[in-house]
């Protein structure tokens, strides 16, 4: 892997450790149970990094594969819910598939590379020209989510990524 991506992608593995981390030891009714009042919970926020972020773009966008590039436009809000049936260990486990298919692609990538499919029904006049800006893009957003999971966590529990008050002194 180039050494570009290769330090992208080192910061994309510690925003994914977070996001697991973060949700380390919440029992399934608290990775279910909406603490925000736009209704997500971090369950569902876990399935949407799965399939709206590390599959969307990169077997879906970056590589163009066919079973994720039909997906692309299915509505990305429907994305945001756990189906019924699905365990909180079967979403945490797919978010790791999801994760080892994107690495293979982004092992495959140059930092240059245009990607292969491009959504233009859902963005017809913004596109991120390469691998390069997908990958900072997807670090920006798993690190946005990441702290959204930060404060879900918080009111859950009390507990912090880092552990106990950054104000205690």
């Amino acid at each position: 892997m180039n050494a570009e991506l290769e330090a992208l992608k080192g910061a994309l593995d510690r925003q994914r450790e977070h996001v697991l981390g973060i949700l380390e030891g919440l029992s399934e009714e608290d990775l279910r149970r909406p603490v925000l009042p736009s209704g997500w919970s971090c369950l569902a926020l876990l399935r949407h990094l799965t399939l709206d972020v590390e599959r969307f773009w990169f077997p879906g966008v970056i590589a163009g594969e066919p079973d994720v590039a039909g997906q692309l436009t299915a509505g990305a809000e429907v994305h945001w819910y756990v189906p019924e049936g699905m365990s909180a260990e079967e979403v945490f486990a797919d978010y790791q598939v999801a994760i080892a298919r994107a690495d293979a692609v982004l092992a495959a990538a140059a930092p240059e590379q245009e990607p292969v499919a491009w959504p233009v029904e859902i963005w017809p006049t913004w596109r991120l020209p390469d691998v390069r800006h997908i990958v900072i893009h997807v670090l920006t957003e798993v690190a946005c989510h990441s702290g959204h999971l930060d404060a879900a966590r918080e009111l859950i529990d009390g507990t912090t990524w880092l552990g106990g008050s950054p104000y205690a002194g």
